[in-house]
């Protein structure tokens, strides 16, 4: 700590404060991301939500494929201007 505080400028208490700070978002990202892994594996598991799931994925899909269809480079072009002019 002593050495890091000389390197860095910094008081102790200000790298204290800053490891705990950094120390405490990263146990909360942890937990949330362990609640979303819990929640996947109970969907995944349940075959109702599964159908639900794909249902929805092909209602989707037609109005993506467009979407994404209108952000490509259009393959022959005769203009000298760039494409996405």
């Amino acid at each position: 700590m002593h050495e890091e505080a000389r390197l860095s400028g910094q008081p102790r208490s200000q790298l204290l404060r800053e490891a705990l700070e950094t120390l405490l978002s990263q146990r909360r990202q942890e937990r949330a991301q362990a609640a979303l892994r819990l929640a996947a594996v109970a969907l995944a598991s349940d075959a109702g939500a599964c159908a639900e799931a794909r249902e929805m994925a092909a209602d989707f899909l037609l109005a993506e494929n467009e979407a994404l269809a209108g952000t490509e480079a259009p393959t022959n072009t005769t203009s000298a201007e760039p494409w996405w002019r």
